[in-house]
């Protein structure tokens, strides 16, 4: 287990300037190809591991060892110098594989973090309540607006049904949670639907994701088995992408297809390749002037699809959809950019994982962070 060091207060761990620069990111080379080269950082893998560090549960009203179990599947933002992980952590006494809440740490070099001691979104005795005790808080994905706030999509567990909640936050310390993303959406059915795993298109403003109208309208992708879009003004209330009247689904559904036969869905599995069996959206989508480029995590089945990859095996790939029509599919990858093969990736609570969340651009070079095994953090970097 890695030593861990308590530190100075957020607010000092940022650079002195507060001042939010504007620049796009130039340096993206011509295609997802180009990119979506990385190396895994062998040296400092896994970056982050499961610790004793405890806080006071409010449901429980005790002490809680919050991260003791496992640490996996972070969000990864820029905030002026210093780069910051949002990561799920599992304590080991909730009944649905502990219960998740959500970790920050931060890095001045990208491979070395410390852990802020306490979780800074958890399961509290508030109108979430009901939807995230006592499964969690769990797979965040972090983005800014233009004024600098961040918005986090996380998928909060009851125990019965996975629902994608939305928190705002000045700092990325203090999180104002804003429910189900769906809650205004017109009609509950989609609140009492599975979702989970927001994507938002962004911007990368100086390696961190900013999140950036297209159509005068925010756009989110979703899904863990085929892939669905919403829209939002205001990255806080979303309404789903439905087909339109007479419209037929232009990819085939796996699982869910009666409750999500109004949904126009994105794209899905395919047979005989390494996604054979769900595709879920990884980190914040990029809009660039060559499309609107999504890395995804997949799960293959050897039987219906790659049968040089252990069953069940999580590996990432990446699709292209169309910058000024975000569910029109471009190209898509014929084969992973990563897959297990660490003993750390291999073995854990779930076997054969690497699984996708967190991407930014620090000082010079683009990192990757990925759950392994959905026990451990790691980093690969270009």
């Amino acid at each position: 287990m890695k030593k861990i060091v308590w530190l100075l207060p957020l607010w000092l761990l940022a650079c002195k300037s507060t001042k939010k620069e504007a620049a796009i990111d130039d340096t993206l080379p011509a295609s997802p190809e180009a990119l979506f080269i990385f190396q895994k950082a062998d040296t400092a893998n896994p970056v982050l591991t499961a610790d004793t560090a405890s806080f006071v549960c409010p449901v429980l009203n005790k002490p809680v060892q919050w991260a003791i179990k496992d640490v996996f599947n972070p969000a990864a933002v820029v905030r002026n110098d210093t780069l910051f992980l949002l990561y799920r952590a599992e304590d080991s006494i909730g009944k649905y594989a502990g219960t998740s809440r959500i970790g920050l740490a931060w890095s001045l070099d990208g491979l070395h973090f410390t852990k802020h001691p306490v979780p800074v979104l958890y399961p509290d005795n508030d109108a979430n309540k009901k939807l995230e005790w006592e499964g969690g808080c769990e797979d965040p994905r972090v983005v800014q607006d233009e004024k600098g706030v961040y918005y986090m999509t996380y998928t909060a567990y009851d125990g019965d049904k996975a629902r994608m909640l939305v928190a705002s936050s000045p700092d990325l310390y203090h999180w104002t949670k804003h429910g189900h993303l769906f809650a205004n959406a017109g009609s509950d059915k989609y609140v009492s639907r599975w979702s989970k795993s927001g994507s938002i298109i962004c911007k990368y403003e100086n390696g961190t994701p900013v999140a950036v109208k297209v159509n005068g309208k925010y756009w989110l992708y979703g899904g863990d088995v085929n892939i669905w879009a919403a829209t939002s003004d205001d990255l806080i209330h979303w309404q789903p992408v439905l087909l339109k009247e007479g419209e037929k689904h232009s990819v085939s559904m796996r699982r869910n297809a009666e409750e999500n036969a109004d949904l126009l869905q994105v794209f899905g599995p395919r047979e005989k390749m390494f996604d054979s069996d769900l595709v879920e959206p990884g980190p914040p989508a990029m809009l660039t002037d060559n499309g609107i480029w999504l890395i995804y995590n997949s799960r293959n089945i050897p039987a219906i699809g790659d049968s040089t990859l252990k069953e069940g095996t999580y590996a990432p790939g990446f699709i292209v959809l169309d910058k000024n029509d975000p569910v029109k599919v471009v190209k898509r990858c014929d084969s992973y950019f990563m897959k297990p093969d660490k003993p750390y990736e291999i073995n854990g609570q779930v076997n054969n994982v690497c699984f996708v969340e967190g991407m930014v651009k620090y000082k010079g070079r683009w990192f990757v962070y990925y759950g392994t095994a959905d026990s451990r953090i790691a980093a690969a970097v270009k």
